[in-house]
């Protein structure tokens, strides 16, 4: 039987490069996002470049939690269980704190950490009733530490999504049942995201190496890392210790 991967956010960016690298692996997908007209776009790509591959898709709000549970159960059901979930949707607007952007904040924590929370409830739900399966987090390298400007409610939304999946895992272990937990941190990868950003990282690494490394990590089952592993777990370290004059450029 083929791998069945669930992805979230799944209509550009890592979701994007990951569903189109899965398939060429030989997986099953289904695709999840907002965005339906571009989740579409994915899902013609991939059955042109890896045809006979199984693609559902389902357009997902992660927000709406009730529909979280509804488009898992309901996907499921359809592929006659799954075997990985990758929680995976977020955004990353933001601002200063005390700087007027409440509301972009607001929004960062509820879709990265609160739909997080939806998303990785009901995997584990049914992880839990198949008695198998591999939770995948993404969190991200930011995660380290907190961070000024823009940046600091994103990084600690990452932060708290590692921090939950490590609990996960000890939940897992203490359970002795052979489900799987992942928390991956990606570095600076192209993508919409960072598009937005409008600046260009000295170490930004091409889109398709980017998903590439990241489904090697994720078919690796590993527990905790950052991704690729080079330059981006010498990255997190230094940014971790790094004085505060530095980190802005290191950012």
């Amino acid at each position: 039987m083929n791998t069945r991967v669930l992805i979230t956010g799944a209509s550009s960016g890592l979701g994007a490069g990951m569903a189109k690298a899965f398939a060429a692996r030989g997986c099953d997908l289904v695709l999840t996002a907002r965005r339906l007209e571009l989740l579409e776009k994915v899902k013609t790509e991939i059955e042109q470049q890896s045809p006979g591959r199984r693609v559902l898709m389902h357009q997902l709000d992660v927000t709406d939690h009730d529909a979280v549970f509804e488009v898992f159960a309901k996907s499921a059901a359809e592929m006659g269980g799954l075997d990985r979930i990758i929680v995976n949707a977020g955004i990353g607007k933001g601002g200063r704190i005390g700087g007027g952007r409440f509301a972009a904040n607001r929004d960062t924590a509820l879709t990265n950490f609160v739909a997080g929370i939806a998303q990785c409830e009901a995997a584990m739900e049914l992880f839990y009733r198949q008695g198998t399966g591999h939770l995948v987090v993404m969190s991200s390298v930011t995660a380290g530490r907190g961070l000024p400007g823009p940046m600091n409610v994103y990084a600690a939304t990452k932060a708290a999504l590692a921090h939950l999946a490590e609990g996960i895992r000890s939940d897992v272990r203490a359970k002795q049942v052979p489900i799987k937990v992942s928390t991956i941190r990606p570095g600076y990868i192209e993508s919409e995201m960072q598009d937005r950003t409008g600046k260009r990282h000295p170490l930004l690494v091409e889109a398709s190496a980017g998903a590439a490394s990241l489904v090697r990590a994720i078919e690796h089952e590993v527990k905790d890392a950052c991704v690729p592993w080079w330059p981006w777990t010498f990255f997190e370290l230094v940014l971790r210790i790094a004085p505060d004059s530095l980190v802005k450029s290191i950012l």
